[in-house]
């Protein structure tokens, strides 16, 4: 079956640093394109980070863009958000997002919590 598995996620300091990754199983991942989400309490998800299929482009949330990096391993089913120069205001829970021609996968989320 289709999983996405975060991982990564935890207690950080401001201007602190995380790896997140997602370990995609179950379905094509090298067609996939896949993305980052994340909610913060009392907030709407948003759409944090884009890459495409084989990698070559990426896209960000002007609130992440120079902060945060988007990366993905086809050999290994794998993408990646690499979290750097972190503000309280990232507090919130990371989805994984898998868009294969449409059909949308989630993850289970895995919560990131900026503070001193």
């Amino acid at each position: 079956q289709v999983q996405l598995v975060e991982s990564g996620g935890g207690l950080v300091q401001p201007g602190g640093s995380l790896r997140l990754s997602c370990a995609a199983s179950g379905f094509p991942f090298s067609i996939s394109a896949m993305s980052w989400y994340r909610q913060a309490p009392g907030k709407e998800r948003e759409l944090v980070a884009a890459i495409t299929r084989a990698g070559d482009s990426t896209s960000y949330a002007d609130s992440v863009k120079g902060r945060f990096t988007i990366s993905r391993d086809n050999a290994k089913n794998t993408v990646y958000l690499q979290l750097s120069s972190l503000k309280a205001e990232d507090t919130a829970v990371y989805y994984c997002h898998a868009d294969l021609f449409g059909l949308n996968y989630w993850g289970q989320g895995t919560q990131v919590t900026v503070s001193s």
